[in-house]
């Protein structure tokens, strides 16, 4: 019988913290690489159930899910009810390219204490640090 391979999480339990900021792992979410032409993306964008967004760095979201604009035909899905991406995919019956990347991140969340503000952002919850959001 074959092993069933287990997602480790690397940051599991750990957590940072100074008088200006904490940092802790953020919960696993499915990600998934999405490619397609112009032409798939109404049927994809209902089959996820948000709009692909199609200017340049630009994002949607709705709930537990959120999409990145990462080029003219790419695209980042993250989803933090864990759902299978690409079988949502799948369903939107056009043509494209879907890779589940869940595995190759680790995201972290930061916070301020005391609901202060950074880069415009209320430190009242916590905001995700993404690839790019890092200064501004």
């Amino acid at each position: 019988m074959a092993e069933v391979a287990q997602r480790r999480l690397p940051l599991a339990g750990r957590h940072a913290a100074g008088p200006r900021v904490s940092v802790s792992p953020a919960t696993p979410a499915s990600r998934l690489s999405l490619r397609a032409p112009a032409e798939s993306v109404a049927a994809l964008s209902k089959a996820l159930g948000l709009a692909l967004p199609t200017r340049p760095k630009t994002s949607v979201s709705s709930g537990a899910r959120r999409v990145l604009w990462l080029g003219p035909d790419e695209w980042l899905v993250i989803d933090e009810a864990q759902a299978d991406l690409a079988r949502l995919c799948r369903r939107g019956e056009a043509p494209h390219s879907a890779v589940d990347v869940s595995h190759r991140n680790t995201a972290i969340v930061g916070a301020l204490p005391g609901g202060g503000r950074t880069n415009g952002w209320p430190a009242t919850g916590r905001k995700p640090i993404s690839p790019g959001s890092a200064g501004g």
